[in-house]
């Protein structure tokens, strides 16, 4: 997988930054885990993973290139004001089911 940012633009008013990425894949690879993706945008911005929310992501069908985007805010507490509740979700690792007490 190798990610490239396209696109970046700077949101004074949000407190983050809107980024265009695309990723090439191998061609035996599917497409990527979001959260694979958002730790690529990540170290490509530089910064840590907590404060970057993948929005999108679309692979063209019969192509090996996914296209998406990103907000990197500057602080945790500000994408926690900003991004809706089900971004947040999708852009957090998946809970384990708790397990059932045994009678």
């Amino acid at each position: 997988m190798e990610i490239k940012i396209v696109t970046t633009k700077e949101n004074p008013l949000l407190k983050r930054k809107e980024v265009g990425f695309t990723i090439v894949q191998g061609p035996k690879e599917k497409t990527p885990q979001r959260l694979d993706v958002k730790r690529a945008v990540a170290i490509e911005m530089k910064v840590s993973d907590g404060v970057v929310f993948v929005k999108r992501m679309h692979t063209k069908t019969g192509t090996q290139i996914t296209n998406g985007e990103a907000n990197v805010y500057q602080t945790a507490e500000q994408a926690k004001l900003v991004e809706p509740e089900y971004i947040r979700k999708r852009n957090s690792p998946p809970e384990k089911p708790k397990e059932e007490a045994k009678a």
